[in-house]
């Protein structure tokens, strides 16, 4: 198990090694000078009073932007070995609570297939693990959310229970104000888990599963009405014409519904998340009970299923519905937001492969060959976006030699005096830049000329 863990180890560290060619874009270039010129009460103050709202949203933005480029060089690094260790910390966890002993590198690999499996197994991977803006608004909240359950699982004193509700808590008001798609996911969780606890909570902390996902649903709610009532909610709103009724109106459900309906598509027919069901029959073949007896299916595992795969479709559908005012008929194509809820499906194909390799243990004498094929598929499940991200790689290393060159020639110019000078756009992964659909559309120019102390800049179709 260690040693296939590597496969998906090894993807994850190329990534982060290309992550040293990421260059400021699109909102970035907005973020940048407002972080270098007021500090982290500056971006924050931006994002609750003029942008959004997101509270946590600003102070994660302000965490890298302190570091200027370095920062944003850095973020696929850090965000992926973040997310690496809180699912890998959530799988032992939960193995643990579970009183189920498996293979040394069994939880490592599960956490490290899902890791590579929610990041790199997209329509745009710049988008979802490049991108800190994207990232920290859609990416790393369904993992941060996650990390809650950490101190529920390891939870045996009074002390330690007290502690996980105050962590569901807080965990909840901070997702509440930092993305409001994955505070959706978050809340129908967390209804669903309450709805199911009379059957699915041990029957001696049945009390105390409730409590917890009271706690956290009463944060979360508590943090998503502090953004809507934010002005910078209410302003985006306005701008994009999302208000209640417009997210209401029939033509906007059905939209929504449309939208959603080719998500769906997109996601079940692309093959690599096979790797997730290959891990789950992995598991369903190795995991014992503490007594050293295969672990049998549970008679709650079809009720989980068929909750879990309803929560993601709702939560799903929802998040659609609440993007569709802003993107329209491009939100299926806008693939970053899926990740709030994306995450959510690998578990549970995750599950269902659990339940299939029990299924096997008991139907087989036998496995070593559906072990072998697993093994098999969880490595061509790695290739796919193994071979996209060398791809990227040179895109990405193409376009920040670019970036650089008209960086230092900026620079330049603006110490000899110059106050208005040109600017072409440097594109990698349909990112936005200054001036594209041929110099009709200027955003953020504005922010690109604050960010080199320019009154302005103009539209170039050549490099400096």
């Amino acid at each position: 198990m260690s040693a296939l863990a590597l496969v998906p180890l090894a993807l994850l560290a190329a990534a982060s090694w290309s992550g040293r060619w990421v260059r400021p874009s699109a909102d970035d270039w907005c973020f940048l000078p407002v972080v270098r010129d007021e500090g982290l009460a500056g971006i924050v103050g931006k994002f609750y009073l003029d942008d959004n709202g997101r509270i946590a949203n600003g102070l994660l933005v302000g965490a890298y932007a302190e570091f200027g480029v370095a920062g944003h060089q850095w973020f696929a690094f850090f965000s992926g070995v973040l997310m690496l260790g809180i699912l890998w910390a959530v799988t032992v966890s939960s193995l643990r609570r579970a009183g189920v002993t498996v293979p040394r590198g069994t939880a490592l690999l599960i956490a490290a297939m899902v890791t590579a499996l929610f990041l790199f197994v997209t329509t745009n991977t710049y988008k979802t693990f490049y991108w800190p803006a994207a990232s920290v608004s859609h990416t790393l909240p369904p993992v941060l959310a996650c990390a809650a359950v950490i101190p529920l699982l390891r939870a045996r004193s009074r002390r330690g229970k007290a502690f996980a509700l105050a962590v569901s808590a807080l965990m909840g008001l901070f997702i509440g104000t930092l993305s409001e798609e994955t505070t959706v996911v978050v809340g129908v969780v967390l209804v669903a888990a309450m709805l199911i606890g009379r059957w699915v909570f041990p029957a001696g902390n049945r009390g105390y599963c409730w409590a917890w996902c009271a706690a956290g649903l009463a944060g979360t709610a508590i943090g998503g009405l502090v953004l809507l009532a934010s002005p910078g909610s209410q302003t985006r709103r306005e701008r994009f014409g999302a208000q209640n009724a417009a997210l209401l109106a029939p033509d906007s459900l059905i939209g929504s519904l449309r939208g959603f309906g080719e998500i769906i598509v997109t996601v079940a027919t692309t093959w690599q998340y096979i790797g997730a069901v290959a891990v789950g029959i992995l598991l369903g073949l190795v995991a014992d009970r503490a007594d050293g007896q295969p672990m049998r299916p549970h008679t709650r595992w079809p009720l989980l299923a068929v909750t879990g795969t309803l929560a993601l479709l709702v939560s799903g559908y929802l998040c659609t519905v609440i993007t569709y005012p802003v993107f329209r008929e491009r939100v299926a194509l806008a693939n970053r937001l899926w990740n709030d809820y994306l995450l959510l499906y690998v578990v549970l194909l995750v599950g269902a492969g659990l339940l299939l390799g029990q299924a096997v243990r008991l139907l087989a004498r036998n496995t070593a060959p559906v072990k072998a094929a697993c093994a098999a598929l969880c490595v061509l499940a790695c290739l796919g976006p193994a071979v996209s991200l060398v791809r990227l790689d040179t895109n990405m290393q193409a376009r920040a030699q670019r970036w650089d060159h008209q960086d230092r020639w900026l620079r330049e110019r603006e110490a000899a005096g110059s106050e208005v000078l040109p600017y072409k756009a440097v594109t990698v992964s349909g990112m936005l830049e200054p001036f594209s659909r041929q110099g009709r559309s200027p955003w953020p120019a504005g922010c690109v000329a604050d960010y080199y102390h320019l009154e302005r800049v103009t539209y170039s179709t050549r490099l400096p």
